[in-house]
């Protein structure tokens, strides 16, 4: 059961949704992508956090652009979020390429370390949902070990049924946690979200996806000169080769098909207006 929004908060949210409203809008594929750089990002967070405004960050890759194609369900939930932001170099890429281009990329393991960065200077408590509770535990005291000014909260593994859903709600509100850290894989964790973001009443609900995994070492992050030409991807293939090659030759190449058939349309679009007069 959904918990109705105070007075209050409504307004605080509306402030903070003004504030993001001034940046331009980027539609990809349906979906409402924000013109930001990080320093923006992060700022916009300080500002939720500071009004208690609940805040949900929805980031998107070439594979999330192709599930939430494939899963109008997820493509429901991701687009359920207050703000949503460019996680993958595929999807600057594909802007560019269909004439809306977006300034950079927020990469959700940055954006996670740029609020964590913050929080150790105004002490935010911090909540931990997901990955094995051996990463989940190492994520913790690696936190407290690099960020002493932020306070965790609270934490929880992400290997649980539906029916736990509730309890750990529960638990996440009693914590009052700033921020949610949510490193569960999609369309499970969007769910949880959209489902209980009413009863939670976090400031700010960001996912991380695998960030929990490397930075508790079991993954390596691609080196700055990969990152900076789109090729994470690669280096996490070369890491998991038997696992995660499939993946990304099906979701790579209906990602390149979507960006074509996206390029196809704006060009029918555009024959049908005819020139500008």
């Amino acid at each position: 059961m959904k918990t109705p929004l105070s007075n209050q908060t409504i307004l605080a949210k509306a402030m903070i949704m003004e504030e993001y409203n001034r940046f331009p809008t980027v539609h990809l594929f349906n979906i409402p992508i924000k013109a930001m750089i990080m320093p923006q990002v992060l700022d916009l967070i300080e500002q939720a956090i500071s009004a208690a405004a609940p805040l949900q960050i929805g980031v998107i890759n070439a594979a999330k652009v192709v599930n939430m194609y494939r899963n109008a369900a997820l493509g429901a939930d991701v687009r359920s979020s207050d703000v949503i932001f460019a996680d993958g170099a595929s999807v600057v890429w594909a802007s560019h390429i269909l004439g809306t281009p977006l300034p950079e990329r927020v990469a959700g393991i940055d954006l996670m370390f740029g609020m964590l960065e913050r929080g150790h200077q105004h002490g935010y408590r911090v909540y931990l949902l997901g990955a094995t509770e051996e990463v989940n535990q190492i994520v913790a005291d690696r936190i407290n070990r690099d960020y002493p000014g932020v306070i965790v909260a609270g934490r929880r593994n992400g290997y649980f049924t539906e029916e736990d859903e509730e309890v750990i709600a529960h638990d996440i509100a009693m914590a009052r946690p700033a921020i949610l850290l949510v490193a569960i894989t999609s369309p499970k964790k969007e769910q949880f979200l959209a489902r209980w973001s009413d009863i939670i009443k976090v400031p700010i609900c960001h996912g991380v996806g695998g960030s929990f995994d490397v930075y508790a070492g079991k993954v390596k992050r691609a080196p700055l000169s990969w990152q900076r030409y789109g090729m994470e991807w690669l280096y996490r293939l070369r890491q998991e080769p038997g696992r995660m090659w499939k993946r990304y030759l099906v979701t790579n190449s209906l990602f390149c098909w979507l960006v074509i058939r996206e390029l196809a349309y704006k060009s029918f679009i555009s024959k049908q207006e005819g020139p500008a007069t």
